[in-house]
């Protein structure tokens, strides 16, 4: 009995999968079509795609000599606290992941090195030095993109971008990781051009190594005041050596700030410009349209098989 039940599925599964075939054969003209059309035009469209390339630095966050402060400070009984100055923090990852991800830092850098017309190549005209005007078309999307603005750039009305505009796009192409085990910090540029890629990367270590070193330097001016004054205040041998300690400590931050190249960080691996392309990737496009038309075509011809015999078996009720 369990032998011709079994020999009986295997007859309806074979069945089954010869129809199946029939099918295929029925549509193979639609599925060899549809998928080869989808692929074709996939290829087309990755060849007019730009190359890009990724040039990528890596920093390693440094303790500086002026985070000392804050055990001075201790030993000193709080006297640093109550003098009312500020414990700089030193090189901290965090610190710094946080400067490299704000807008502030990123401004600093569009401005220092005129970046709008790198950002903003293609609205650029580099042969007369000024912002191409827009056309009727670019105006028609300028107005559709400030109805649905979101991570769009919206730009004046002369065509030339804002700072703002140019914090987005570099928002676009600029990213900032950290590898916690081993401490260190990339930052990494995806740009049409590969030496202006590192450019940017480097940038962007120059422009943080300045603001770091100026925002301890100004720190420890303010706090240096602060404890001169407290100096001219006390008369007790004890508390004025102690605040002596702390101004020499304050002088000896702003020049390790002034002169100290890894002051804040140093370079693990500096930005180097790339040699091959980080995107597209052209073949994996091709592949991934290839094996999804083709299931997509396959899915279909069973729909239309199913619409199909779904009519037949309607007219076939209407007959009877």
């Amino acid at each position: 009995m369990e032998e011709r039940y079994s020999r009986v599925k295997l007859e309806e599964d074979e069945i089954d999968l010869y129809e199946y075939w029939q099918v295929l054969a029925r549509y193979k003209k639609l599925i060899l079509t549809f998928t080869f059309s989808v692929s074709f035009i996939v290829l087309v469209i990755s060849i007019f795609k730009v190359n890009i390339y990724k040039s990528k630095a890596v920093i390693l966050p440094v303790k500086t000599e002026s985070s000392g402060i804050s055990s001075i400070a201790s030993r000193f009984g709080g006297l640093a606290q109550i003098a009312g100055i500020s414990l700089p923090s030193g090189g901290s990852s965090v610190e710094i992941m946080a400067l490299l991800k704000s807008d502030i830092l990123k401004a600093k850098v569009i401005k220092r090195y005129k970046l709008l017309p790198i950002l903003f190549y293609k609205q650029w005209d580099k042969e007369n030095s000024k912002w191409k005007q827009p056309g009727p078309i670019s105006k028609m999307l300028k107005k559709i993109r400030s109805i649905f603005k979101k991570n769009n750039v919206s730009l004046k009305g002369d065509n030339t971008p804002s700072i703002d505009d140019g914090i987005e796009a570099f928002d676009g192409i600029l990213r900032i990781n950290e590898d916690r085990k081993l401490g260190t910090i990339s930052i990494s540029v995806e740009y049409p051009d590969p030496e202006m890629a590192s450019r940017l990367v480097q940038y962007m270590i120059n422009t943080l190594r300045m603001h770091m070193s100026e925002e301890a330097i100004r720190i420890a001016k303010k706090n240096k005041e602060l404890l001169e004054k407290e100096l001219i205040k006390t008369t007790d041998p004890t508390i004025q050596q102690k605040l002596y300690s702390l101004i020499a400590k304050q002088v000896e931050t702003i020049t390790m700030a002034k002169v100290n190249e890894n002051f804040a960080f140093k370079v693990i691996d500096p930005p180097r410009v790339p040699n091959k392309k980080y995107k597209p990737k052209r073949g994996l496009m091709v592949t991934i349209a290839f094996t999804t038309a083709l299931f997509f075509s396959i899915f279909l011809a069973f729909f239309l098989e199913y619409i199909k015999n779904a009519k037949e078996r309607a007219r076939g009720v209407k007959n009877e």
